[in-house]
């Protein structure tokens, strides 16, 4: 599991599935963490326009370009349809934070050939 943390930690281009504007949730603290870290990071919400003045987009299909890494902090039924979605667009590493795990949504992305992990937090590892 290390070897993979530290490769998805490599890449530079994130997508935060789940940002919040609330800043006590993880999707906030996990957005604000990754662009303080120096990742481009876009931020995705359906319901929400902006995050500190940045582009919030509605869904991964309107990012501007495919992220390197996905990291979804959504309930597990959104987070079984944002895998789905990863695999169209030929996403390779999906990082599920505790609390957004589905087991059918891991094993949906493990068949697709698509790294996961799952049950740790990106904020601890950020460095």
């Amino acid at each position: 599991m290390e070897e993979l943390i530290q490769e998805m930690l490599k890449k530079k281009t994130w997508a935060v599935a789940g940002v919040s504007t609330n800043k006590k949730k993880y999707g906030y603290i996990i957005y604000k963490r990754l662009k303080e870290k120096g990742y481009k990071v876009y931020a995705i919400n359906p319901k929400v326009n902006k995050i500190d003045g940045e582009n919030c987009y509605k869904d991964i299909n309107e990012l501007p370009e495919v992220p390197e890494v996905i990291n979804i902090v959504t309930p597990p039924k959104a987070t079984e349809q944002i895998v789905e979605k990863c695999k169209t667009l030929g996403i390779k590493y999906i990082w599920i934070q505790p609390g957004a795990e589905s087991e059918k949504a891991i094993e949906s992305a493990r068949k697709a050939g698509i790294k996961v992990l799952h049950n740790t937090c990106v904020y601890k590892l950020a460095k």
